[in-house]
């Protein structure tokens, strides 16, 4: 044997050549795919995304494809030029043994351990045929290189010969091609499990739905017993009483209980309202495997591996019965939904059905009740309570699940013999009635759906399975990587399931339950029940059309999903999921309105989507070609249109016009010009709704809503946590949209609101007035009454029609805090005073709004001396001197009235201060006060009194009080005080106010439209004026003979104040010395209309960055650095922000200019706005200017490829460091900006660590090991191929120089096959290979194994082999050994190995 080429791996499982390229593929029993050049000897590329060994393996003879099987049962379709798994196709339920693709046909044919063949078409990635007869593994299977047949390989003992001639005829002529899946029964139904909720926690042994709220039990074998809300996604309590496994639950069908069993032999009943257990059932000797309450009376049955099972009495807290025959553990009993039966499953094999009639019987009759007790012995042995009326027979191992079927006399059974059994009944006899056979291991559950005929079953073979119960064929499969499945329970009254399984739970639904309708003017066209209906909004009247069904062909996912009606030539298109996507064509005759029996037979064709487009055309997406096909009513092609974006979905977008989806974006498509008009950044769109005027669309994603205009401008974004179910558009505007539980709206600028809570999902088709029209899941129409109050109030403020506000405000009930937050928050607080009964609320929203009268008649009703306080200081800063004053009074604040009544002049209230000081001893306050009114001789005298003769001695004179001063000299004695000589004195008097009496004058502005209409609301004109023209503020301070008052008796004088405001009310005006009228300006009657505040400062523009964005780099340009430093370790885990300190300032200056005004003034900073020109709005605010951009870090890029070509390593390492620390501060547009930002990460990441190595084997001067580790390392770094030639040639001469030449003569093999340029390094590399061909081997062995992928650890430099444990750092993704988890990463320095982050944001597009 000639070897050409040999490599040493993992077991191979598969090889294929390519046709053209020296190249074949190995598929290995570790799971990974490799693609070697056997010219070369050289590994190409690598692919491991299968979970387990793959098995078959194959080249596409033309196109860059192959494909591989696998015993994950996956069959995936790879691209080899863009290194990356297509798509994945589903259907194998075991161990894939080989994979072909046809040489002619899109063909990929399989074989599998499931004893079956498939035949798949690549292109639409469907199953077409299913080739069955084989009675064991297949093996193999393969095309025949010419003609059409396929042979076939198993352990049947059998080859056989398959002729697929047909097959090919049907792919030929694509117009047969819609009837394939009706002439195949053996095809896999192509249905999904839509899944609603997932917890993770220990494992789930039981489960159990609320009857009425979105609630779920879990039990769990912690002995844990969790409350979930699956709507919300929340954990509503947890119950821990258990000692050991809880095994089974229940909720009461009415009363807030639930009971469990578990493996302390307890059965226990909880209130779940109270948060406790209410008593607990002892008399099971073994583990209780299962409870259930009985649907009517107070009854709990329950399993055990006691060998019995027993029914209980829950209200007196007894067991009534003890069922006994079983011979091995009982794994579960449940009670008949309507009859007096009970089922149960034990582990010797055997089903048995008992009759408890007796017992209901003796519970109807409660005479008969005190015979039980004596009863009990014979009970206990299976007395005549319970007795057993049929034993079902046929499992051959133990049984584990068995249930009855809600409505018709069947059981269905599960057990350790991996088959799920049907069982039949009448009065005298029960029998087996068939047997499905597919499960892999112990069947764990099973039970029959509540309102379809399937059967539902889960396993220990990590998979639920989905069985048609009346064809007792396999529908669809559910499988889980590494959990086993232990329970199921169905909802009561919903289509839904749970299923519990060793990490957690799941909530989901087989089939989707969105009616399929379309809006036609006054009608809605809906399919219900394989017809095809009408109901007319006008007259509410329903009527039935046409059946769109053939009887049998409804299926799981497989009723219509999309209608499209075109009114003038009353043609309905219905499209669904059957065969890959298909549509079909109906024409309603005019005389089958109301008859309903006409069988129409419709056009069919194949397509992902279908609508109507003209009155007579349509359009057809033909997903494989991505082109739209325009078809006539004949079903005939008139036209086609190549799409400019991989589009999945289509839908209507006016005449002519298609709204195409992709993943992450959507386009609005002109059929006839073939342009596009509109293109949209979007999440993944499920639905689209216009407004009636085609002017509006909003696009419905799981949990948000994008409202844009008909060429897709984008107007807001709404995000819902909870799913988003449908929506309309109303008569003003408005986007009302429903959830799961609720009614919202969604107002033109993205402001929203709940209208109505909803006990179950609805789905909105027209909304009239206040009526909004919708269908359930049922598909009965229903017309729910709403209030459209709070939307429309909303909606007339935003447009500005203040006539209407005004009427809403006088003749509606609206309130709550809602509202009024809402009102502060779109600047009008004025507005929410009117909805407030709050006082302190509404004192708080007039001094937001300047309404200074409201406050004061707010601040008099709460009385606080806070709330003065703040009255005080919002008057000051309208220059409100009277009620300054008021305010000051009523806080007794002396000080600060003092000084206002020398700022305002008022010389006789400082007179009295001034002897209000004296009263209270306040020496200080008193001697202020004879400051301010220049008044010498009481500060002499104030002096004089406090024993500070020295200081009264130079006061008197100093001013010229010389008998005062003479006097004081006598006293003083030769403690006299020198005065200063040559110091000529002055007279110290008070300043002359600039305004003597009155308000300070105010900034003339224009009254709101709100100000003085809704003052006047419920006011008499005579009221308004009179308060208008004598309403004066201020009330004077009775003090009365306060000469004749001894010290400390000021509180007399409060006292007294006080009690004759409460006697008398209001505002003691008469009590203030006023300057006369002629000397006081008035205001005027008509003042009020004139005269307002001015306006209130707006927000600042930094604040409004920082609510509008959630990326880092413009916080930190708002100067908001703390939030900016949360979210970037949020986000990328990054918790040493050192290194950003600069980068952080410079972002901060460099977003903002500074204004020079006068030189007094403080300097105006002014931000500086992203994208800022002249046509912009001045109300609408951009983002901040950055003075990093992604040029400039290409700029560092190319610096650091300079110094790392020059060798200038620890140059180089300080640019690629600077780019790693400056990118999370980066900001672009587009999404593809943000791919090479990430792109950018990786390159720069490899260089820091390549050359902090090669720095470190630098340092290395004694240590020649080490030194070749390094060297060989940097080479596995992806580096630029001129950079890789230079690692390569450095590692090859230390390697050589250290006599290792094996792995010198790989690094010389791995440089020739870069082909350098340079001739020397191409010379220097075969003289190694030349030197080690003679003496092949290393004389110290290295940590080195070119052979196995490693990756480098970014700490300790060391190799991380495939399979071996690591940790990443969540910005940079540099690997580390599990022992560097929570350091900090050595690469970019930032952010902490390990961490938990979302992920980089850096563009605006990512969050929308």
């Amino acid at each position: 044997m000639l070897t050409k080429f040999e490599t040493k791996s993992n077991r191979v499982k598969g090889l294929s050549f390519h046709s053209k390229r020296p190249w074949i593929l190995a598929s290995l029993h570790s799971g990974v795919i490799q693609l070697w050049d056997y010219r070369m000897g050289t590994l190409i590329d690598r692919f491991d995304e299968h979970d387990g060994p793959v098995r078959g393996v194959h080249f596409h003879k033309s196109q860059p494809l192959f494909v591989s099987g696998g015993d994950d049962y996956k069959i995936k379709v790879w691209n080899y030029k863009l290194h990356r798994c297509l798509f994945t196709l589903l259907g194998h339920l075991d161990y894939i043994r080989t994979v072909q693709f046809h040489h002619e046909y899109p063909w990929i044919v399989s074989a599998c351990d499931d004893q079956t063949i498939r035949v798949w078409n690549w292109q639409s990635r469907t199953c077409i045929s299913v080739l069955t007869g084989h009675n064991h593994y297949v093996m193999c299977a393969s095309f025949h290189p010419k003609e059409d047949l396929v042979v076939s390989a198993s352990l049947d003992q059998t080859v056989r010969v398959w002729d697929i001639g047909a097959l090919r005829k049907k792919t030929v002529s694509p117009a047969d091609d819609i009837l394939r899946l009706s002439l195949n029964p053996l095809l896999p139904w192509n249905c999904k499990m839509l899944t609603k909720f997932e917890t993770k926690s220990n494992r789930v042994k039981g489960l159990s739905f609320h009857s009425k709220r979105p609630w779920i039990l879990a039990s769990l074998h912690s002995g844990v017993i969790q409350l979930w809300d699956y709507r919300m996604g929340t954990l509503i309590d947890r119950f821990d009483e258990h000692d050991g496994p809880v095994r089974g639950v229940h909720f009461h069908k009415s009363q807030p209980l639930f009971v469990s069993g578990g493996d302390d032999y307890k059965i226990k009943v909880w209130n779940y309202k109270l948060h406790r257990c209410l008593f607990t059932l002892l008399g099971h000797l073994d583990y209780i495997r299962t409870v259930q309450f009985h649907h009517e009376y107070p009854w709990i049955v329950s399993a055990s591996d006691d060998q019995t099972i027993r029914i209980w009495n829950w209200q007196s807290r007894t067991c009534i019965s003890v069922l006994t025959g079983h011979n091995h553990y009982v794994m579960c009993a449940t009670f008949h939904p309507k009859e007096d039966l009970v089922v149960s499953a034990s582990l010797d094999q055997t089903v048995r059905v008992w009759d408890i009639g007796a017992l209901r019987k003796k519970t109807v009759s409660p005479a008969d009740d005190i015979l039980r007790l004596s009863q009990m012995n014979s009970d206990f042995f299976g007395g005549v309570d319970a007795v057993v009326k049929y034993v079902l027979e046929g499992h051959d191992r133990g049984v584990n699940w068995a249930s009855f079927h809600p409505t018709l006399p069947l059981i269905v059974s599960g057990a350790d013999d991996r088959q799920v059994k049907i069982w039949r009944m009448n009065d005298t006899k029960a029998w087996e009635v068939d047997t499905l056979r597919g499960h892999m291991n112990n069947v764990s559950c099973v039970l029959f759906h509540a309102k379809q005929d399937i059967i539902v079953s889960n396993s220990e073979d990590k998979s639920i399975r989905v069985w048609d119960a009346t064809k007792r064929t396999g529908l669809q499969t559910f499988r889980r990587e590494h959990d086993r499945f232990w329970i199921l329970s169905a909802h009561p009254e919903m289509s839904l399931l749970a299923a519990g399984h060793d990490s957690g739970m799941i909530v989901f639904k087989l089939e989707r339950e969105r009616p399929a309708f379309s809006l036609s003017a006054d009608s809605l066209f809906y399919v219900k029940d394989r017809f095809l209906r009408v109901y007319e909004y006008s007259t509410q009247k329903d009527t039935q059309l046409i059946p769109i069904r053939r009887p049998g062909s409804n299926s799981l996912n497989q009723g219509p999903r999309t209608l499209s009606y075109s009114p003038t030539e009353n043609a309905v298109l219905v499209c669904s999921d059957m065969d890959g996507g298909s549509y079909e064509l109906y024409i309603i005759p005019k005389d089958s309105y109301g008859r309903g029996d006409t069988v129409q037979e419709a056009k069919r064709g194949m397509g992902g989507s279908a609508v109507f487009v003209a009155r007579n055309r349509f359009a057809v997406l033909e997903k494989s070609s991505n082109q739209v096909l325009v078809k006539n009513l004949k079903n005939e092609i008139v036209k086609k249109s190549v799409l400019p974006i991989a589009t999945d979905a289509i839908f209507y977008a006016g005449t002519g016009n298609l709204l195409c989806r992709a993943d992450d974006r959507v386009v609005i498509f002109d059929l006839q010009q073939r342009i596009l008009l509109g293109d949209l950044l979007t999440p993944f769109v499920r639905y689209v709704v216009w407004s009636q005027d085609m002017e509006s669309v909003a696009l419905l994603s799981k949990h948000s809503i994008i409202i844009a205009d008909k060429k897709l401008v984008h107007r807001c974004t709404l995000h819902e946590t909870i799913r988003v179910k449908s929506g309309a558009w109303d008569d003003n505007g408005v986007f009302i949209y429903t959830t799961l539980t609720h009614i919202k709206y969604c107002l033109p600028n993205g402001d929203s609101g709940i209208i109505k809570t909803l006990e179950v999902p609805v789905y909105i088709t027209k909304i009239y007035g206040n009526t909004i029209f919708c269908l359930d899941r049922d598909g009965k129409n229903r017309p729910i009454i709403i209030d459209s109050t709070e939307y429309v109030f909303k909606l007339s403020l935003l447009r500005k029609r203040y006539d209407q506000v005004m009427s809403m405000i006088r003749n509606s009930e609206l309130c709550g805090q809602a509202m009024i937050a809402y009102l502060q928050q779109k600047g009008f607080p004025q507005v929410a005073l009117y909805f407030v009964k709050d006082e302190r609320t509404r004192f708080n929203l007039a001094l937001e709004s300047g309404n200074i009268e409201k406050a004061v008649e707010s601040a008099k009703k709460i009385d606080e001396k806070d709330y003065w306080y703040r009255l005080g200081v919002e008057a000051l800063r309208q220059g409100n001197t009277g009620i300054v004053e008021y305010a000051y009074q009523r806080t007794k604040n002396f000080e600060r009235l003092s000084f206002h009544y020398l700022i305002t002049g008022n010389v006789d209230k400082l007179s009295k201060m001034m002897k209000i000081a004296e009263v209270k001893n306040d020496v200080m306050g008193q001697f202020h006060d004879a400051l301010y009114l220049g008044d010498v001789q009481e500060r002499v005298k104030i002096l004089e009194n406090a024993g500070h003769l020295p200081l009264a001695y130079i006061t008197a004179s100093v001013h010229g009080l010389h008998d005062i001063a003479n006097r004081l000299a006598v006293e003083l004695g030769d403690n006299l005080p020198s005065l200063p000589e040559g110091k000529k004195a002055s007279l110290l008097m008070p300043p002359s106010p600039v305004l003597c009496a009155g308000d300070w004058p105010l900034l003339m502005v224009s009254k709101g439209i709100f100000e003085g209409g809704l003052d006047d609301a419920g006011r008499s004109e005579e009221e308004n004026y009179e308060e208008a023209a004598d309403a004066d503020w201020g009330e004077a301070l009775d003090i009365g003979e306060v000469e004749n008052m001894q010290n400390g008796d000021v509180s007399m004088v409060v006292e007294e104040e006080d009690v004759h405001e409460e006697t008398e009310g209001g505002w003691d005006l008469e009590d203030l010395d006023l300057p006369p009228d002629t000397d006081t300006p008035r205001t005027a009657p008509n003042a009020r209309s004139s005269v307002f505040i001015a306006p209130n400062p707006g927000m600042p523009v930094s604040q409004i960055w920082v609510q509008k964005s959630s990326l880092a780099a413009e916080h930190a340009a708002a100067g908001n650095f703390d939030t900016a430093m949360r979210l970037l370790n949020r986000q990328l885990g990054i918790k040493n922000f050192s290194p950003l300190r600069s980068l952080f300032m410079d972002l901060h200056m460099g977003s903002h200019t500074y204004l020079r005004a006068l030189s007094l003034v403080p300097v105006i900073s002014v931000a500086v706005e992203r994208g800022w020109s002249e046509s912009a709005s001045p109300n609408v605010r951009g983002p901040p200017a950055l003075v990093f951009n992604f040029s400039q870090l290409e700029d560092k890029l190319s610096a650091g490829y300079k110094a790392t070509t020059a060798g200038k390593f620890s140059e180089a390492l300080r640019h690629f460091r600077a780019i790693l620390q400056t990118i999370p501060l980066i900001v672009v547009e587009s999404r593809r900006e943000v791919d090479e930002i990430k792109e950018l990460i990786i390159i720069v990441k490899e260089y820091v660590l390549g050359l902090q190595m090669e720095l470190k084997r630098k340092e290395l001067t004694d240590d020649a090991v080490r030194q070749q580790e390094l060297a060989a390392y940097f080479t596995h770094c992806k580096l630029q191929l001129p950079h890789r030639r230079l690692a390569l040639l450095n590692a090859m001469t230390v390697c050589y120089k250290a006599q290792n030449l094996s792995t010198a003569a790989h690094f010389a093999r791995e440089l020739l096959e870069t082909n350098p340029a340079a001739e020397t390094q191409a010379k220097k590399a075969r003289q190694v290979l030349q030197a080690a061909e003679r003496n092949m081997r290393d004389v110290t062995p290295l940590n080195y194994d070119f052979r196995n992928p490693f990756v480098v650890c970014g700490s300790t430099y060391t190799p991380i082999y495939r399979g071996q444990k690591d940790v990443t750092c969540p910005y940079c993704s540099t690997h580390f050994v599990p022992s560097q988890q929570g350091e900090l990463c050595t690469v970019c320095d930032l952010a902490v190995v390990g961490a938990d982050a979302s992920g980089l944001l850096s563009s605006p597009s990512q969050i929308r």
